[in-house]
């Protein structure tokens, strides 16, 4: 019965490809989920737009990059650029000029907006840099670390990694810059999770004791650092243990579901206005208009210089734990209560070098 030899073949084949989208099959472990701290954290923060960025084929056109992003990966790409130029050659003034040719149009209203704001940031890049000792070669340079946990196989990359020494011996340090219009604070440093998790990544990968975390804020180079201990480290390595479990079961409701599934509710907020995929989301274009591209350079709400919140990430508050989970570079950041979720009460906000 040749046709019913192909009818089993066929649901045969059908079954194993269904198990083999969920990661899978009778008998054998499930495997790790793999993911980075970006990833398990866009869950939490909106399942719908998680939905969009990660699992959506064909995925949904995003909105053209915003200005403040533009401005983010120059700043980036210049300071990663800089380690590379010759010693001679590295000095303050050098980073300025490769700010300026990393430079990015994107986002801004005009021409002259974009012209003012490179000779803004290249001033404050300049300035950072003055701090910056150029004989001390950072161990890694926008550096991938990977490590895997109980159910979670981790990758991200690391802005720069320092060697220092130690009260027993070298150790290393996590420094992430940070471009954004608030200042950061110890606790910022304290509660990020994709800071502490880049920490127990680098010391599993150079066998080397990582537990200082610092954010480096270009345009006031100051800087807010944290030391975790071993255990708040693994308490951090929990939490992102079970955000891999709930994205975990996400993916797999999204597989058997499609965009049907009940996993991925939008979490309407003021941040909708500034949103990617707000095009795509009703929910989301109620909660008012968009903001413009450049919107967040604009004359009287440019980057502050102390740390006040924003309404936007007033409305996130309630969405996260009384420890807080950091935020990502280029949206509002996670300011969480005092508690014992992220290490000791260790660090403080310094001028950079």
């Amino acid at each position: 019965m040749p046709g019913v030899v192909a009818a089993s073949r066929y649901v045969a084949d059908v079954t194993m490809r269904t198990a083999a989208r969920q990661g899978m099959f009778e008998g054998m472990p499930t495997p790790l989920y793999a993911a980075s701290p970006s990833r398990l954290l866009a869950y939490l923060e909106c399942p719908r737009r998680y939905r969009f960025q990660y699992l959506d084929r064909p995925r949904p056109t995003a909105r053209p990059p915003r200005a403040h992003t533009s401005v983010g990966i120059a700043t980036h790409n210049a300071l990663r650029d800089w380690w590379d130029l010759p010693r001679r050659r590295r000095t303050a003034a050098a980073g300025a000029e490769l700010l300026r040719r990393a430079w990015i149009e994107t986002g801004f209203r005009d021409d002259e907006q974009s012209a003012r704001w490179r000779g803004k940031v290249g001033g404050e890049v300049e300035a950072y840099l003055r701090d910056v000792d150029p004989d001390t070669q950072p161990r890694g340079i926008e550096r991938v670390v990977s490590m895997r946990t109980a159910s979670l196989v981790l990758t991200g990359r690391v802005d720069r990694i320092d060697e220092r020494e130690g009260a027993d011996g070298p150790e290393l340090v996590v420094v992430d810059y940070k471009t954004s219009r608030r200042t950061c604070t110890e606790e910022d440093a304290r509660t990020s999770l994709p800071l502490a998790l880049y920490a127990a990544a680098a010391w599993r990968m150079f066998r080397r004791r990582c537990v200082r975390v610092e954010l480096h804020h270009v345009p006031t180079g100051t800087v807010a650092a944290h030391t975790h201990t071993g255990e708040s480290l693994v308490r951090k390595l929990d939490e992102a243990d079970s955000l891999a479990r709930d994205a975990r079961a996400a993916d797999a409701s999204f597989a058997e579901h499609g965009a049907a599934s009940p996993s991925f509710p939008p979490l309407p907020s003021a941040l909708c206005a500034w949103c990617d995929y707000r095009a795509w989301c009703p929910e989301g274009q109620r909660m008012g208009p968009e903001k413009s591209s450049w919107a967040a350079l604009e004359a009287g709400d440019e980057r502050r210089a102390h740390g006040q919140s924003y309404p936007e990430e007033e409305l996130l508050q309630p969405l996260r734990g009384p420890g807080g989970l950091g935020g990502r570079r280029g949206e509002p950041e996670g300011r969480g209560g005092e508690d014992d979720d992220g290490g000791e009460p260790r660090g403080g906000v310094r001028r950079a070098g």
